[in-house]
C-alpha cells in the first residue's frame, strides 16, 4: 500500500553571518490556528501561532491584541522547580520578550480592525548557546504572514551586539561576554519600529550605526516572509468591517470645536486643568443630543473629538508655533527639584520631581542571601543588583485599586535597571546585594526616566560607590507626512507621548549612553530625525545631570550608621570545607554564637567569605573564629592548646580550630616520664605549647612543652648517634636524656 503524506510542510531559509541560517517552516504543526510556523536556528525551535476572532466585540474601538511568550522547560531537558513541577505564571523574562513582540506588531494592524488577536510563541527546543528571544519577533510575524489576518507587516526583530568594535547579528550567549552594546531592533522592510537595549557608555553615532546595521538584516527577514506569504496565497488578507462612521458628524465636530480645542491646547495649563477643559468642551457638544441619540453617537463623538480635534490641535500648535501643551519650547526641560535622605530609616532615599512626574526611590543593602535567583529555561544564576518600579493608580489621580504587578511596571523597571546596571559596583568591588525601589507618586510622562534619576540619587545617598551618575530623558516626535515638517520634543508629557509619533527614551552618563527604548508609530522615520533626537537627548541628559549633582555631587563617604556592615575576607579553597564543617555544623555555630550572617562564594582561585551584621563586635568575633580555622600554624610560634586525647606516647593537642598536633611524652618536661599518668595531664586541659616542626612526608605537626620551660642547671642536650648499618630506619637516635651523672 502506498504511504500517504499527512501534511504539506513548506520551508524557507534566511542566511545569517558566520555560515548560520534560520529556517521557517509551516504546514506541519498547529494547523488549526489561523497561522502557525516553526522557526529554527541550530537546535533552537520556536512554535508561533496566531488566532483572530471572526468578528469584533460590540463597542470595541481599539486593537485587542494579546501576545504571550512561553519557554518550556522540556525544551532544555529540565524539570521546573517548585512543588507543582510544571510551568506556572510568566516569568519577568517571558513578559519582557512578549512586550518586545507586542510593541513591534501593534502599530501595524489597521486602525479600524478591532477583532481579538492572540499571538503565542513557545520555545519548544533550546540550544543552550542560542538566544531565543532574538527569534521571537520573527516567529510571530511569520505566523501572521501565513494567515489571512489583516496586518501591515511583515516585521522582524534581531539582536545586534558590538564585539571588539564590530557589529554582530543574533550573537550567541558565549559571544556576549565582551560586548559594549546589546540592543533589540524591530522593523519592516522599509522602517524601524522599535529599539530596546543596553550599552556601556557608547556614543550616539555607535548606537545609530547599530540600528542601521540591524535594519539591513531585518530587510532580508521580511523579504523571505513576503515570499512565503505569496507562495501560500496569503498575501491577500481577509476583508472586514469593524467600524461604522458618520462623516457628517465628524465634519461638524471639526468645524465647531477645533478652534476652541486649539485655544485650550495653547493655554499652557496643567494636566488635570487642561483635561477638564477638553472634557467640558466635548460634553457641551454632546449635550445637544438626546439620551437615545447618544447611545449611538457618544462613541463616535468621543473618537472624532480625540482624533480629529484634540490630537490635530496639539500637533499643529507644535509644528506651527513651536509651542507645547505646557507652554515650553521643543527642547526645554520641565522644572526639576531633588532631595536626598528624605526617609530617615531607609539605607538610602531620594525624591526626583520633574514637572508633574515624581519618583520616591529607596535603596536597601543586603547579603548574598538577598540576591535575586534565576532558575529559568536558559538562564540560571543570581543578580546582585535589582530595581523594582511601582506605578500606583493615585499617581495619575485614578480612583481604582492596585491589583498586582502589571507588564508595564515590569518593562519600565527593567529599562531603569539596564540604565543603572553598568554603574553599580558588584562582585569584589561591592559585597552588598543592592535593591532599588521606585514608587511613582505623580505621573505626567516619562516616569521610567524619573526612576533612573531618583535611583542615581538614592544610590549616592546610600553610600554605594557608583562609577558615575546616570540620568534619563524621554524624547517625542510630531511629524506631518503631507508637508514633511517635523519637530523633536525633549522631556515629553503623557499627552505628547499618547498623541505623538515617537517615544524615545535615552539614559546615560556624561560619557555615553547606557540604555535606550524607542517606539515609533509612523512610517518613514528617517535617520536624520533619529540623529536629531539623539543629539537633543544628549543635551537634555547633561542638563538633568547638572541638577542631580547640584543635589549630591558624589556618593557619601560612608554608609548610614544603621546599615548592616559586611566584612569580606578571602580564604584558600582548601579551607572552605573546614569553615562550613560537616553538614554546616561549624558555620552555623559561628553564626549562632556571634549573631552574624555568613556566606561563602567559591571561585576558581579561592573562597570569598562575607560576614554580615549591624554590630561590629559580632563581625570581629566571627572574623576571629574564621581566621583561626584558616590560619596555618607556624614553626616556632607558641599556642594555647586544648588537650583532646591522651595516648600512651603523649597527648594530642588542638592548637587552632580543627588542627591537632602531637605532644610527645619526651617533649612534656625535662624530667623523664615513663607513663602519661605521671604527667598529671588530662583531656580538656589548656596548656602552652610550641610548634617545633612539621613532618615533611606526612605534614603532621610536632609540639613541645619542654621548649617553653627553663632548662635545669647543668642541662646538656643529649648527643645523637647514627643508627647501625643495615637498620631500616634512617636518621639518628638520641642518647638517654637527663643530667650528667655528676649533676645528679
Amino acid at each position: 500500500m502506498e504511504e500517504k503524506k499527512l501534511y504539506n510542510a513548506v520551508q524557507k531559509f534566511i542566511p545569517l553571518e558566520g555560515n548560520r541560517e534560520i529556517m521557517i517552516e509551516t504546514g506541519k504543526l498547529a494547523k488549526q490556528a489561523d497561522g502557525a510556523v516553526v522557526v529554527k536556528q541550530g537546535d533552537t525551535m520556536l512554535l508561533a501561532t496566531v488566532v483572530a476572532a471572526k468578528e469584533a466585540k460590540e463597542g470595541t474601538d481599539f486593537m485587542p491584541l494579546q501576545v504571550e511568550y512561553k519557554e518550556k522547560f522540556a525544551a532544555a531537558g529540565r524539570i521546573p522547580g517548585g512543588f507543582m513541577k510544571r510551568e506556572g505564571k510568566a516569568s519577568d523574562n517571558e513578559i519582557l520578550v512578549a512586550r518586545l513582540i507586542d510593541r513591534a506588531l501593534r502599530p501595524l494592524f489597521p486602525d479600524d480592525y478591532h477583532a481579538e488577536v492572540y499571538v503565542t510563541v513557545n520555545l519548544i527546543s533550546a540550544d543552550k548557546d542560542i538566544q531565543a528571544d532574538a527569534l521571537a519577533g520573527l516567529a510571530a510575524s511569520a505566523a501572521l504572514a501565513v494567515s489571512d489576518i489583516p496586518f501591515g507587516g511583515p516585521i522582524s526583530e534581531v539582536r545586534v551586539a558590538r564585539i571588539n568594535g564590530e557589529y554582530c547579528i543574533n550573537p550567541t550567549f558565549s559571544q556576549m561576554k565582551d560586548v559594549d552594546l546589546d540592543i533589540m531592533v524591530a522593523g519592516t522592510i522599509d522602517n524601524i519600529l522599535m529599539v530596546e537595549g543596553e550599552m556601556k557608555e557608547v556614543s550616539e553615532e555607535v548606537m545609530l550605526g547599530a540600528i542601521k546595521y540591524a535594519h539591513e538584516a531585518i530587510k532580508t527577514h521580511c523579504a523571505v516572509q513576503m515570499e512565503l506569504s505569496k507562495e501560500l496565497g496569503k498575501d491577500v488578507k481577509q476583508t472586514y468591517c469593524h467600524e461604522v462612521n458618520d462623516e457628517e458628524l465628524r465634519q461638524t465636530i471639526i468645524t465647531e470645536l477645533y478652534d476652541k480645542a486649539y485655544a485650550i491646547a495653547t493655554s499652557g495649563t496643567q494636566k488635570h486643568e487642561r483635561q477638564d477643559a477638553f472634557d467640558a468642551l466635548e460634553a457641551e457638544f454632546a449635550a445637544r443630543y438626546t439620551e437615545e441619540e447618544l447611545e449611538e453617537k457618544a462613541p463616535l463623538i468621543h473618537k472624532y473629538f480625540h482624533d480629529d480635534v484634540m490630537k490635530k490641535a496639539m500637533r499643529n500648535m507644535i509644528l506651527d508655533e513651536g509651542k507645547r501643551l505646557d507652554g515650553r519650547k521643543c527642547d526645554e526641560i520641565r522644572p526639576i527639584w531633588c532631595e536626598v535622605g528624605y526617609l530617615p530609616c531607609a539605607h538610602g532615599s531620594a525624591i526626583f520631581t520633574r514637572g508633574e512626574t515624581q519618583s520616591l526611590s529607596t535603596v536597601t543593602l543586603g547579603t548574598k542571601l538577598d540576591e535575586k535567583v534565576y532558575d529559568e529555561v536558559l538562564i540560571q544564576g543570581s543578580e546582585q543588583f535589582v530595581l523594582h518600579y511601582n506605578f500606583p493608580p493615585f499617581s495619575t489621580g485614578e480612583a481604582k485599586a492596585a491589583r498586582g504587578l502589571s507588564r508595564r511596571e515590569i518593562g519600565h523597571g527593567h529599562l531603569a535597571w539596564r540604565a543603572l546596571k553598568p554603574m553599580v559596583p558588584v562582585g569584589e568591588e561591592n559585597p552588598y546585594a543592592v535593591r532599588v525601589v521606585s514608587d511613582i507618586l505623580e505621573s505626567n510622562g516619562s516616569s521610567s526616566m524619573a526612576t533612573v534619576c531618583a535611583g542615581t540619587l538614592a544610590l549616592m545617598d546610600a553610600g554605594v560607590k557608583i562609577k558615575k551618575p546616570v540620568s534619563g530623558i524621554a524624547m517625542g516626535l510630531i511629524s506631518d507626512s503631507n508637508t514633511g515638517r517635523w519637530a523633536v520634543l525633549s522631556d515629553i508629557l503623557g499627552d505628547e507621548d499618547h498623541l505623538g509619533d515617537m517615544d524615545f527614551k535615552v539614559t546615560g552618563t556624561r560619557d555615553g549612553i547606557t540604555a535606550t527604548q524607542m517606539d515609533i508609530k509612523v512610517d518613514g522615520l528617517s535617520y536624520e530625525v533619529l540623529a536629531k533626537a539623539l543629539e537633543q537627548a544628549r543635551k537634555g541628559r547633561m542638563h538633568i545631570l547638572d541638577k542631580i549633582q547640584e543635589c549630591i555631587a558624589e556618593p557619601r563617604a560612608d554608609y548610614r550608621p544603621f546599615v548592616p556592615r559586611i566584612e569580606q575576607i578571602v580564604i584558600p579553597k582548601d579551607f572552605i570545607g573546614a569553615v562550613i564543617g560537616p553538614g554546616g555544623k561549624v558555620i552555623q555555630d559561628i553564626q549562632k554564637v556571634t549573631g552574624t550572617t555568613i556566606t561563602i562564594t567559591e571561585n576558581e582561585e579561592a573562597g570569598v567569605v562575607d560576614i554580615f551584621s549591624p554590630d561590629k563586635e559580632s563581625i570581629s568575633a566571627a572574623l576571629a573564629r574564621i581566621k583561626a580555622i584558616v590560619a596555618v600554624p607556624e614553626v616556632g610560634e607558641t599556642y594555647e592548646g586544648t588537650i583532646k586525647s591522651i595516648v600512651s606516647f603523649g597527648a594530642f593537642v588542638e592548637i587552632l580550630p580543627g588542627k591537632e598536633a602531637l605532644l610527645h611524652i619526651s617533649e612534656i618536661d625535662y624530667k623523664r616520664y615513663e607513663t602519661m599518668e605521671e604527667t598529671n595531664l588530662k583531656e580538656g586541659d589548656k596548656i602552652q605549647v610550641k610548634l617545633i616542626g612539621v613532618d615533611s612526608k606526612t605534614g603532621k605537626y610536632k609540639l613541645s612543652r619542654r621548649a617553653l620551660l627553663e632548662k635545669p642547671e647543668g642541662w646538656v642536650e643529649p648527643e645523637r648517634k647514627p643508627r647501625p648499618e643495615g637498620d631500616k630506619k634512617k636518621g639518628f637516635v638520641p642518647k638517654r636524656r637527663g643530667p650528667k651523672p655528676e649533676n645528679k
